[in-house]
């Protein structure tokens, strides 16, 4: 009896071993990242705003990589219900200061706004749904940039009205488009280290 009681606990502690080793892969796995897979990651871990651009334009293949990466982003029902205007010149961005509230946006050699535009809208409750729409490509433009050695920064229009109105009024919008946002992207001026937001509290597991 004494020794079938020690081969089950050998048993138990050989299963305990096994498991914890199982576990231990598994974690050690989910880390293994490849090379393509890693800079993904970095790329979204290292992007952080930048407010200061070197006086140098964007090259017209940059802009449209930028706009590429915008329009793939996920969009409801395949709606689309988005419309970027692109600003490269200097007397147009100087517009979009005048509507904006000048500062940093007189300093940026390009700016994307990214706007809603209401006749691809949904109906009904659903309208509102531009406004994700616009935001998901809106951060793949930030992150696209990043990517291709840019420095972008999100300033903020929709919902705040001055704003909206300001800068449809200084573009010549029509009603139907509005704006969420305006990216400012230029070659980076300024290097800062991308802020830490993990927070493990804002984490709920079910």
């Amino acid at each position: 009896m004494k020794k079938l009681g020690k081969r089950v606990a050998l048993l138990i502690a050989a299963a305990a071993m096994c498991a914890c080793s199982t576990t231990a892969q598994t974690e050690q796995n989910a880390t293994e990242l490849t090379p393509e897979q890693q800079a993904a990651y970095e790329n979204i871990m290292t992007r952080t705003s930048i407010r200061s651009w070197e006086d140098k334009a964007v090259e017209p293949a940059k802009v449209e990589m930028l706009l590429r990466a915008g329009m793939a982003a996920p969009t409801a029902v395949n709606r689309q219900p988005w419309h970027f205007v692109v600003l490269d010149k200097r007397e147009s961005i100087d517009l979009l200061a005048s509507g904006r509230g000048g500062g940093m946006v007189r300093k940026a050699p390009l700016a994307i706004v990214v706007c809603g535009d209401m006749t691809k809208a949904l109906e009904g409750d659903a309208r509102e749904f531009w406004v994700q729409d616009a935001s998901a490509a809106t951060e793949n433009i930030l992150l696209a940039a990043n990517a291709i050695g840019l420095g972008a920064v999100w300033t903020g229009a929709y919902p705040i009205g001055d704003r909206v109105n300001g800068i449809r009024e200084a573009l010549g919008l029509g009603e139907h488009l509005v704006p969420l946002c305006a990216i400012l992207i230029g070659y980076p001026h300024e290097h800062p280290t991308p802020k830490d937001k993990w927070k493990p509290e804002n984490v709920t597991y079910k």
